[in-house]
């Protein structure tokens, strides 16, 4: 499996993009200052992934995102996200990811 990440900085709300075959790894990597693009922005809170078999696919997906026509899917697919500043632990563990913070 191959992973598209979104992390968002709890520090200035910034995001990243990202994909990976470790999606659990990366997301510490990124948190332990592992990353030079995203060690002066932590800590991370991971508010978006999407599952590809296919390294290829993963790798599109990340580029679209990371274009204009990309962000603006962004926010449009987590427009609640955006607009609810509290995004905390209870949001996160009825996605199914509160293991990871």
């Amino acid at each position: 499996m191959y992973y598209v990440y979104i992390l968002q900085s709890k520090k200035d709300k910034s995001l990243y993009i990202g994909y990976t075959s470790d999606l659990q790894k990366r997301f510490k990597e990124h948190n332990e200052g592992k990353s030079l693009a995203t060690k002066p922005f932590r800590p991370y809170q991971l508010i978006f992934y999407e599952a590809f078999l296919n390294k290829n696919d993963a790798k599109d997906r990340e580029e679209y995102l990371k274009s204009g026509w990309g962000k603006r899917t962004i926010t449009k697919m987590l427009k609640k996200t955006f607009l609810n500043k509290s995004y905390n632990q209870q949001e996160a563990s009825h996605s199914g990811l509160s293991h990871w913070f």
